[in-house]
């Protein structure tokens, strides 16, 4: 697990921000309980560039997102 890039402008920045804290709390999958990690409820969807080849998801960016239903 690790973060990713958000390059966004500072109206876009808020606006992610903002969709996520109304998601937040959640509890965490089973297996993933990580102290610093804040789990979000489900309905925020995003497309993230990342490392082709690895076996996991690696240098991570946030290309877009959006609300879903």
């Amino acid at each position: 697990m690790g973060g990713a890039f958000v390059t966004f402008r500072a109206d876009r920045r808020k606006q992610l921000w903002d969709l996520a804290q109304g998601k937040a709390g959640a509890p965490p999958p089973k297996g993933l309980a990580k102290e610093k990690a804040e789990w979000l409820k489900p309905g925020l969807r995003g497309r993230v560039k990342f490392l082709k080849g690895e076996g996991r998801l690696r240098h991570a960016s946030l290309k877009d997102f959006w609300e879903q239903d």
